[in-house]
């Protein structure tokens, strides 16, 4: 437990002082502010698809500081400081996950009360909204620290990252929109179980990766 809080910390300072937290968050709200540009002034039109757009959005937003996750780490050795010091991989990758899903995921919770105004949603289109990225951004950052960890070796291995991420997270983009939809809680509940899925098997598959990269 020690060293998972230590880790924790340290990747959240990390983020903190690079702007990791705020990059985000600006992404998501100028995709607000630009979508009704691209549509037009039609509130009915932008109150239907603002949804979906939102969710959109978190997942770019989730994506933006992937290529930070585990790559610097192993360049400069801190991974393999955690192996000498007898910190298991998925420790680490779990740990992770966790930094990342706090640096991005209630920032954009918060985020989404103004972008629900610039698109003209509803209370209960909002309500909705919240309780989905609640439930399914833990999946996405479990998704990227695992992505991170499979390309952080590789040359250009941010722009693999966002290749590969953008059609694993499909399932969560589909349940996401889906729960503010006409498909109502049965769509809340698939995002759920797939979030809940990628972050019970993301410490494993990240930690397997990191225990690569260490080789």
């Amino acid at each position: 437990m020690k060293a998972f809080l230590s880790i924790l910390t340290r990747d959240l300072r990390l983020s903190l002082g690079s702007g990791g937290i705020g990059l985000p968050v600006v992404f998501f709200l100028l995709v607000a502010t630009l979508y009704p540009f691209a549509v037009g002034p039609d509130g009915d039109l932008l109150a239907k698809t603002g949804g979906g757009v939102l969710w959109v959005a978190a997942l770019l937003a989730a994506l933006l500081p992937v290529d930070r996750l585990i790559a610097p780490d192993a360049e400069s050795g801190v991974l393999d400081q955690y192996g000498v010091r007898g910190i298991g991989e998925e420790i680490v990758a779990l740990a992770k996950i966790t930094a990342h899903w706090l640096g991005f995921g209630p920032a954009l919770m918060i985020a989404a009360l103004p972008a629900a105004a610039l698109l003209h949603l509803d209370g209960k289109t909002l309500a909705a909204l919240e309780i989905g990225l609640l439930a399914g951004t833990p999946g996405l950052a479990a998704l990227g620290v695992m992505v991170a960890s499979l390309t952080a070796g590789l040359r250009r291995g941010g722009a693999l990252a966002g290749l590969l991420m953008l059609p694993l997270a499909v399932p969560l983009i589909i349940f996401g929109a889906g729960s503010i939809g006409e498909f109502g809680g049965g769509a809340l509940r698939f995002l759920a179980a797939s979030s809940l899925f990628l972050v019970a098997v993301g410490p494993f598959a990240a930690g397997a990766g990191i225990r690569a990269l260490r080789e």
